[in-house]
């Protein structure tokens, strides 16, 4: 008993993270035109779901790699499957680190969830 529980604390303290979530309307290609996607928007098909992810990773505190911008994680879903923007999104960050107290290696990811668009 006394040693499961020590090999809980111990990957507890090894291991952490956590995990948020929050919802768009509307979340478009990098490149596209936002105005002209609202005004019209009832000329629009809906074709389908589609999902994305972005990560960024940092070894030992100060060597970052990756982009997890919520920019990349549309772009990657949309670039997948085509469409030329996402409506109704759930968005997800989470964040991962391996023994944190001298933040040896991490990272952070975004995913995206939405319906596909074409005008």
């Amino acid at each position: 008993m006394a040693r499961g529980i020590a090999t809980l604390i111990a990957a507890a303290l090894l291991l952490g993270g956590c995990s948020s979530t929050g919802n768009l309307g509307l979340a478009t290609k990098s490149m596209a035109d936002p105005g002209s996607l609202i005004t019209n928007a009832g000329r629009y098909k809906e074709i389908g779901p589609a999902t994305g992810s972005a990560c960024r990773y940092i070894a030992i505190g100060i060597i970052p790699w990756g982009d997890s911008t919520v920019t990349k994680a549309v772009g990657n879903a949309l670039e997948q499957t085509g469409g030329d923007a996402l409506i109704n999104v759930s968005v997800t960050s989470s964040l991962y680190t391996f023994v944190p107290i001298y933040n040896v290696f991490c990272f952070t990811c975004t995913s995206v969830e939405g319906d596909r668009r074409k005008a």
